[in-house]
């Protein structure tokens, strides 16, 4: 697996409960901030074999990205359930819901 990958699942994975990240956000937060196409291809990819949250990632407007209704939906109502107000046109605040990701500074430390 690329480190950059391993850095998106670990960074999808950490995202918390009501909480979402944008494509670009994870992909700079994975090292390569022009790289949001690659996130979006990894969790296509992914996210049943990683159990990644899928339904936490929106594109940078704040929007649900996904054009299948059924797909747009089920996002809808698994971050509604998490306590996300999704509003219409599938726009979520992103002052409101957005996670910062601060990666583990524990990993960094030496004993």
């Amino acid at each position: 697996m690329q480190p950059f990958t391993a850095r998106t699942i670990d960074i999808i994975s950490s995202i918390p409960p009501g909480k979402v990240m944008t494509y670009g956000q994870i992909a700079a937060a994975a090292g390569s901030p022009r790289a949001a196409r690659q996130v979006v291809r990894i969790l296509h990819s992914m996210s049943s074999k990683y159990g990644l949250p899928w339904h936490r990632v929106v594109n940078g407007k704040g929007h649900i990205a996904l054009q299948d209704e059924s797909a747009f939906q089920e996002q809808t109502w698994n971050l509604e359930a998490e306590g996300v107000e999704v509003l219409p046109g599938g726009r979520i605040d992103l002052d409101r819901y957005q996670h910062q990701y601060r990666p583990d500074s524990s990993k960094d430390q030496s004993p």
